[in-house]
């Protein structure tokens, strides 16, 4: 079964960065669209950013832009998501996805394949 796997996640204080990294166990997903959600305790899965297949079109949920820079390196076959000024109210867990939908949207529903999650605890 195809899996994205994330990793960068941690504790780190008010104010701090985190960079995030999305791989695939197998295949390659350089023509799916990418995108980073988050789901806190008690909370719905929520849209965070997301990019084309080629990362020139990139969206981020009004909560983390001026913040948080969503990209890809095709090549690598990896995406990042890398996050500055955090604040505890980021803290949750971050899932990347991967969907073949050709236009963007937020929509978990929409997107095919998930990561099993990495926790981002932001402390004052």
């Amino acid at each position: 079964q195809v899996q994205l796997v994330e990793s960068g996640g941690g504790l780190v204080q008010a104010g701090g960065s985190l960079r995030l990294s999305c791989a695939p166990s197998r295949r390659t997903f350089t023509t799916y669209r990418m995108a980073w959600f988050r789901q806190a305790p008690g909370k719905e899965r929520e849209f965070v950013a997301g990019a084309s297949w080629s990362g020139e079109n990139t969206y981020y949920a009004d909560s983390v832009k001026g913040r948080f820079t969503i990209s890809r390196d095709n090549a690598k076959n990896t995406m990042y998501l890398k996050m500055n000024s955090l604040k505890r109210e980021d803290t949750a867990v971050f899932y990347c996805a991967a969907g073949s939908s050709y236009y963007h949207t937020t929509a978990p529903a929409l997107y095919d394949y998930w990561g099993q999650g990495t926790q981002v605890t932001v402390s004052s």
